[in-house]
């Protein structure tokens, strides 16, 4: 795919890869398009979203009359000086009649062919979105299984930029056994709940990279507003301070590997070691703000109904950077989407067992700062501390994953009713040598492994100890022999811990913990 970078004097004006040839000429340095050009997102089998204005954008010759129709619509509107044009279209209903959207300037046609109308999602994060069908947990039966049609993916390309780009790649997908091995799991699984239930062509914009950190995800200016902003920034220096030694490292590491892989191959054996890895500094994903310029600003302006969001693990070593920056995030994305709140729903991290972690809490204060994301109005948490995989931080159960994403979005976007989360820690009141302990979303209360393991409780001197647990109506009772006055409870506060508290729709209860930080929102 040919990627055309334009002028972005006017904010509406963000053409980004086309889905035609072009034919671009320099002169006196600058880019000139010499032919009608579309947006990467608006290509064969693109999903448009229903019931709001559907941006079409691209370029075409400066000054140029274009011509947009679809569905019994014709936008028209004149190019710029640079090129860039920019019409909405009217709202429509969902159609999964495939049909046709033709764009005409200068006597050229472009036309956009398979066009369906209904749901469209942003998936984003790091690995654990961009993990793919094939990793999941009976992979092999998902993919036969996978003759969708009215679910379509596309893949944003990786790209990491200084600036705020103007060009993105990516091709839709339509669904089926031969192409689900491209889509995102957590994506898939999510789009294929929401088509079951709505009965609509659902679109799935996945754009992902794995071992990124939310600093590169946001914004320079959100950043820039952000009280941890001189911390980002020294990391950010250190690293492009030792960039030369690890390269001249991984150089002289790079030619001893390839010396001995040459003699293992003569003797028939496999290398003793891996490869080495590269160093990463100057325009790597490491940049802050470099996901962002490179993967989400060249798709705006965007009509989507919402998002869903997997990160967190890179950042689990700085749980209070992350309760800042994450509610940061998604206020700066609405502010730019222009869609005011839009829904925005994320998977609080599974249960791992991490074995450089002396505390055995870390991931537990992380999961913690994921929920400062529910500051944010419209916003919601997919829990999954009973499903991961305690030696993996890639859990396989891609599936339920998706499918507690998708609860939450059926009742809370599209009002479909039914339970979409687990037990909600309200409050712990003391009674003599017990707490007892109330929740929200409790109907149905039980426990899935005896004894109702995984609570603890503590006294003045804040010592914590395992508590004994006791099932009543919708509330726990406490207690413990150790603790004769307890004041606190928390509940599955490690990193890789026992999940025993559900809920009549079989949803887990969140960690927490009764003394929860200034900040933090319960999920």
């Amino acid at each position: 795919m040919i990627c055309i970078p334009l002028s972005t004097t006017h904010r509406l004006f963000r053409p980004l890869a086309p889905a035609v040839a072009l034919a671009v000429a320099l002169n006196a340095g600058l880019l000139r398009v010499s032919a009608l050009t579309l947006g990467p997102l608006l290509g064969d089998g693109v999903v448009l979203q229903r019931d709001m204005p559907v941006p079409v954008r691209g370029a075409a010759e400066p000054g140029g009359q274009v011509a947009v129709v679809f569905h019994g619509q014709t936008k028209t509107v004149r190019a710029g000086p640079d090129g860039g044009w920019l019409v909405r279209l009217d709202p429509m209903p969902a159609d999964a009649k495939p049909a046709e959207l033709a764009v005409t300037s200068g006597g050229q046609t472009v036309r956009v062919r398979d066009v369906l109308v209904g749901e469209v999602w942003l998936c984003s994060g790091q690995s654990n979105m961009e993990l793919r069908v094939p990793r999941v947990d009976n992979a092999a039966a998902e993919i036969a299984a996978a003759d969708h049609p009215l679910i379509r993916h596309v893949k944003i390309a990786r790209a990491a930029a200084p600036r705020p780009a103007t060009a993105a790649g990516g091709a839709w997908e339509v669904c089926s056994p031969e192409t689900v091995s491209n889509f995102s799991a957590t994506a898939y699984f999510f789009g294929r709940e929401l088509h079951r239930r709505l009965g609509v062509p659902v679109g799935l914009i996945h754009s992902s990279w794995g071992g990124t950190q939310i600093e590169s995800w946001m914004s320079a200016g959100a950043l820039r507003a952000s009280p941890f902003w001189p911390a980002i920034q020294a990391r950010w220096r250190e690293r492009l301070d030792e960039y030369p030694a690890k390269l001249a490292a991984y150089k002289k590491a790079k030619e001893k590997w390839e010396r001995e892989s040459a003699a293992a191959k003569k003797e028939n054996r496999a290398p003793a070691a891996k490869a080495p890895r590269a160093p990463e500094g100057d325009g790597s994903r490491w940049m802050p703000a470099s996901l962002y310029n490179g993967m989400i600003h060249p798709l705006l302006p965007l009509a989507v109904r919402g998002v869903i969001w997997y990160q967190g693990e890179t950042n689990a070593a700085r749980p209070g950077e992350y309760a800042d920056l994450f509610p940061r995030m998604i206020g700066q994305w609405r502010e730019d989407f222009a869609s005011g709140p839009l829904p925005f729903y994320f998977v609080q991290l599974a249960n791992l067992t991490r074995k450089n972690d002396p505390t055995g809490q870390l991931w537990a204060l992380q999961r913690e700062a994921q929920m400062a994301g529910l500051r944010q109005p419209g916003t919601g948490a997919a829990i999954t501390i009973d499903i991961g995989n305690s030696n993996d931080i890639h859990p396989g159960n891609k599936q339920e994953a998706g499918r507690r994403l998708a609860l939450i979005a059926l009742a809370r976007t599209y009002g479909r009713g039914g339970e979409y989360s687990g037990p909600v820690f309200e409050r712990a009141v003391r009674d003599g040598r017990r707490l007892r302990v109330f929740f929200s979303h409790a109907k149905g209360l039980h426990a899935r492994l005896p004894g109702l393991p995984g609570f603890e409780i503590a006294g003045p001197d804040n010592t914590w100890h395992p508590a004994q647990a006791r099932i009543d109506g919708e509330t726990v009772w406490l207690s413990s022999d150790a603790v004769p006055e307890p004041l606190h409870a928390r509940y599955a506060w490690h990193n890789d811990p026992p999940a025993s508290l559900y809920n009549e729709a079989g949803l887990p209860a969140p960690p927490f913990r009764s003394e929860r930080p200034p900040g933090v929102a319960a999920p």
